[in-house]
């Protein structure tokens, strides 16, 4: 059970950093909701669901 308490923070961790980089940068963090949704989440708090086409990567 510690394994799988110690993976989940981790985890935790490293989003926290990611939105400390995003912040510093000023650029978003991307991921997928519980509810599979993926979004942009900008360091204003701002979120954006991502479209299938979106295309702005390119």
């Amino acid at each position: 059970m510690n394994q799988i308490k110690d993976l989940q923070k981790l985890i935790k961790l490293t989003g926290d950093r990611a939105k400390l980089d995003a912040k510093a940068n000023e650029t978003y963090i991307v991921y997928k909701t519980a509810k599979g949704q993926i979004v942009r989440e900008y360091s204003n708090g701002n979120v954006i669901p991502v479209a299938e086409q979106d295309g702005s990567h390119v």
